[in-house]
């Protein structure tokens, strides 16, 4: 059954109280942010946090990756996941910004969608949390946790953000990233998520239900 308008109202609410601190990827300017983000993929948003200052003093500009052998960047975040394609990623990146967009990254999804190693995740990710613009990044945690209170029942992440732009008020688009995703580590979690802590179980779909682990 389609979860009622005001149950989406009542989850976002409850977990935006339980859950205020902002992404970890919501790096406070487009350009960290949609290198940070590039860099999440497959890895852990705490990996890219541990290169990222080095990263970012060794590389402070687009002309400087831009510049850069791919090899070099790859050696600065050679920590995280797929290191040597994201680094082949933010070198053609860097380039394509400054040749297409003035150096400026770009404010619309088919803008963002243009340049290397972004995606639909990524590219909302840096519409909302960059721009303010009303989007919903579709990550595991989104995918998951979308499923489980039967916001979606659809199988690609693709499917799942049509899904939740259709469900949720183009006001709170923003807020379904910015909460899933802390939720998901620390409630919702993948394999058996912890139900007996959840605040909004009342309005979830998933069953059973998970109990509280017996005391040792």
């Amino acid at each position: 059954m389609k979860p009622s308008t005001d149950s989406v109202v009542k989850t976002l609410a409850v977990l935006k109280k339980a859950y205020p601190q902002k992404p970890d990827m919501d790096l406070g300017t487009p350009d960290d942010t949609i290198l940070g983000t590039l860099l999440s993929a497959r890895t852990t948003d705490a990996q890219v946090l541990k290169i990222w200052p080095s990263f970012r003093k060794r590389f402070p500009t687009w002309p400087s990756l831009a510049e850069a052998n791919v090899e070099d960047i790859a050696s600065a975040i050679n920590t995280v996941g797929l290191y040597r394609s994201k680094a082949k990623a933010i070198s053609g990146l860097a380039k394509k910004i400054l040749a297409d967009f003035g150096g400026n990254v770009p404010r619309t999804m088919e803008e963002l969608t243009t340049l290397p190693g972004v995606g639909r995740k990524t590219a909302s990710c840096v519409l909302s949390y960059a721009f303010g613009v009303p989007s919903i990044a579709v990550d595991t945690h989104v995918f998951r946790i979308a499923r489980r209170l039967g916001w979606s029942s659809s199988r690609t992440p693709e499917q799942v953000e049509r899904d939740l732009l259709a469900l949720v008020s183009k006001r709170l688009w923003g807020e379904v990233n910015r909460r899933f995703v802390h939720f998901g580590r620390d409630v919702c979690i993948g394999g058996t998520p912890r139900c007996w802590r959840c605040p909004v179980a009342c309005w979830c779909t998933f069953t059973p239900k998970t109990a509280r682990p017996a005391s040792r």
